[in-house]
């Protein structure tokens, strides 16, 4: 790395893409923020606020906002792309032609396209084809970073450039960045840990207690790395920050965008209700029903995910949802250790020998 300080970009102006922005310019980065509302831009440059998604919190004043995506990614070095899933492809499309292959390109977005089942991560290699492409992960609720507080995250990427140059970009006194090889495991369980988080929310709502909790998010731990592993992820990526640490905070936290949502749909809110009353994206919404259509695809066992995807979709209540769960069938509890497919032959070969 030369002497020259770091051009990052940062693409998105919604809570967490600015607070990255602001740790890149405390770190003596040159950081421009692209987002496409004007008034917004102007605020962050007169007032280093943003008074939409984080008011309570001052940003760096050498962060430049603006609406002129071209002025934005001019010599950037790192591009953080941090746009809502749905509006993804469509905004990296028209960044492409400001983009070159030296660039390094990193989603920080917890969702998944629906056409074709496709991470963010995989959208930026389709639509540019660059070599340097990573995924930031982990249990990172933006109001916290940018108040300052102790927070770790992972910078998942093949390659090492990359993951140096994110770690070197962000890393500081108060936000840790750790490594991974394993992207997709990694991108996986910050956009799966957002369907539990909601299941959380609901079951605070319904004044179910820590046993209760701690069943959830142990048991959404072992369905989430059942499906990733099954899409090609390592299981052992779940132990790490961007799988456990990741579901802890947001099935533990008001703050978290999901949970809210389920604390909504426990108090008895319609899902458009639930959503309406947030006024930002939650993506966990989207994803209940992308995942849950996809294991029923490829034939994973989730009733968590599916559970949730008949509250959400079909009308049923909560409270008749947690019931039914629990009705479910027993079966291991690491399934890494004793595979279900085990437990179900001990129960038949036990039912062969009572006939």
């Amino acid at each position: 790395m030369s002497d020259e300080p770091m051009r990052v970009a940062v693409l998105g102006g919604g809570s967490f893409g600015t607070a990255l922005a602001s740790i890149a310019a405390d770190n003596g980065a040159q950081v421009r923020q692209w987002m496409r509302d004007a008034d917004l831009a102007a605020q962050i440059n007169r007032e280093h606020r943003n008074g939409r998604y984080l008011p309570d919190y001052a940003i760096n004043p050498a962060l430049m906002a603006s609406t002129e995506m071209a002025e934005v990614l001019e010599g950037a070095d790192l591009v953080l792309v941090a746009i809502p899933s749905k509006a993804f492809r469509e905004v990296v499309r028209q960044a492409r032609p400001y983009l070159h292959e030296q660039q390094i390109l990193v989603s920080t977005t917890k969702g998944i396209q629906e056409e074709g089942f496709k991470l963010m991560s995989q959208i930026l290699e389709e639509e540019t084809g660059f070599p340097h492409i990573g995924v930031i992960s982990g249990p990172n609720l933006a109001a916290e970073v940018a108040d300052k507080q102790l927070t770790a995250t992972v910078i998942a990427s093949d390659d090492p450039q990359t993951r140096t140059f994110v770690q070197t970009a962000l890393g500081c006194d108060y936000f840790r960045v750790y490594a991974s090889n394993d992207r997709y495991g990694v991108e996986l369980g910050g956009s799966l840990k957002n369907i539990y988080a909601i299941a959380a929310g609901m079951a605070a709502a319904l004044g179910m207690g820590e046993n209760t909790r701690s069943m959830l998010m142990t048991r959404a731990l072992a369905e989430m790395s059942r499906f990733a592993v099954d899409q090609g992820a390592n299981p052992m990526t779940f132990l790490g920050l961007a799988g456990v640490g990741d579901l802890i905070v947001t099935c533990s936290s008001a703050l978290s965008r999901n949970y809210r949502v389920g604390q909504a749909l426990g108090e008895g809110k319609t899902l458009d209700e639930a959503v309406a009353s947030l006024g930002q994206v939650a993506e966990g919404v989207n994803t209940v029903r992308l995942v849950r259509d996809k294991a029923h695809e490829d034939g994973v066992y989730m009733p968590l995910a599916e559970g949730l995807y008949q509250v959400l979709f079909k009308g049923v209540p909560a409270r008749d949802m947690a019931r039914l769960l629990m009705l479910g069938e027993q079966s291991s509890d690491v399934e890494f250790v004793l595979p279900r497919k085990h437990v179900q032959q001990d129960r038949r070969d036990r039912g062969d020998r009572r006939d």
